[in-house]
């Protein structure tokens, strides 16, 4: 079963000083939206930040995670990004 504390232990065990917020968009264990915050971000592309974490959850998806929204940003993104949970089926308007 994943947990949203299963899920930010495994991010903080690969990055050690980030900060982390894992949310179950439906109550049902299958659909997060994972918040990454981490200095070592800075120089990286979107893309390489969002590999790095998958890496931990590869095994999980799609089975039991069936989807997975990840913002990864550095602590100075965070200053200007405001809200960023996305949900990928919001009510049929989403993507998947």
């Amino acid at each position: 079963m994943v947990t949203t504390e299963w899920m930010e232990e495994q991010v903080q065990g690969l990055l050690s000083n980030c900060t982390v917020e894992a949310i179950d968009l439906n109550g049902t264990q299958d659909h997060f939206h994972l918040r990454v915050i981490d200095e070592s971000f800075e120089g990286m592309r979107p893309l390489q930040r969002q590999k790095l974490i998958l890496s931990l959850f590869r095994d999980y998806i799609p089975h039991p995670i069936h989807a997975l929204d990840l913002k990864c940003m550095t602590p100075a993104q965070v200053e200007s990004a405001g809200d960023t949970v996305f949900h990928p089926h919001a009510d049929g308007t989403g993507i998947h």
